[in-house]
């Protein structure tokens, strides 16, 4: 059985093939409304989320199918019942687990022990439909994206891991500007360049924004990561180099700006650009919905073997 964990488990044609249908599901809704019908998933999130749960919900029903979500309210995952009976009774009632955790294992431990489709919708290693959905967002801009050169400027993060992953698999150009000591993972990086040697991408990490001159997309997100209860301010001088504005767009020539939300507005990106011409950040946050639906749409409709 698929499921969608990491974006290392899924190939370069698989991601291609859903960018197409979640760009045919965004032109043609009506086209799919059936597609789920009679079918139904669980949302499982520890974290709050705004844009993931939401657009999780809406592409199902907007699929013909039923979203359940559960929070924490009947214990933590893993405390109150282990995550394999979590795993084992969601199988015997849902087509398919959605769940937003603290940490990978219980997204692993959720596909080991369940029976049906599970899809991460973000832990702390990785966030594989957001990655998803900025290329989609970025492929509305430019056809080719072995051609795009996109620059993540701030900390490493599970966004930025999921960037290097899919870039690599599509072939496009992904630097990570971050400060020393505060970069992606490194094993996540280094499997994600064995993919970039074979597909012809080109990853990199860095901390000199110089390096990205002439590049097409800057990406930021927040400072701190959800979970981390350190001060933003205890963090900008560390940060504040990296951040998104029109100077740095102006230094480096950089065309397009996208930030996956909650954002801090005048920390990691100023109001000026957050809201200008310039910005997909909306654009981005729409394209969610229609690449969840897509993603649902492959994993609920795999014929088991």
């Amino acid at each position: 059985m698929k499921h969608f964990l990491t974006g290392f488990d899924w190939s370069s044609e698989d991601m291609l093939n859903l960018l197409d249908l979640a760009r045919d599901m965004k032109k043609d809704p009506a086209k799919y409304r059936s597609d789920l019908l009679g079918k139904s998933i669980v949302i499982l999130f520890e974290k709050p989320s705004l844009r993931t749960r939401t657009t999780f919900d809406i592409a199902m029903s907007r699929l013909g199918g039923h979203a359940l979500y559960l929070d924490q309210q009947n214990g933590a995952i893993g405390k109150r019942e282990t995550v394999k009976d979590y795993a084992r009774n969601l199988s015997r009632w849902t087509d398919g687990i959605v769940a937003r955790v603290f940490r990978h294992d219980t997204i692993e431990e959720l596909a080991r022990y369940g029976t049906v489709p599970v899809v991460n919708a973000l832990c702390d290693l990785y966030h594989p439909g957001q990655a998803l959905a900025d290329f989609q967002t970025v492929r509305e801009h430019y056809d080719d994206l072995s051609k795009v050169k996109l620059a993540y400027f701030g900390d490493g993060n599970n966004v930025t891991n999921s960037l290097l992953i899919t870039g690599a698999k599509l072939g496009a150009t992904v630097t990570a500007v971050c400060p020393k000591g505060y970069g992606p993972d490194v094993q996540i990086y280094e499997k994600a360049l064995e993919i970039a040697s074979k597909t012809g991408a080109k990853l990199t990490v860095t901390d000199d924004v110089d390096a990205v001159k002439g590049y097409d997309v800057a990406y930021t997100d927040t400072w701190v990561s959800m979970g981390d209860d350190t001060p933003l301010d205890a963090v900008r001088a560390r940060y504040m180099k990296y951040q998104i504005n029109r100077e740095l767009l102006e230094r480096t020539g950089i065309s397009w700006v996208l930030h996956c939300q909650p954002a801090h507005r005048e920390y990691e990106i100023t109001s000026e650009i957050m809201d200008g011409p310039m910005s997909l950040v909306y654009d981005q946050a729409e394209n969610r919905m229609h690449v969840h639906a897509a993603i649902l749409s492959t994993l609920l409709n795999q014929v088991r073997s």
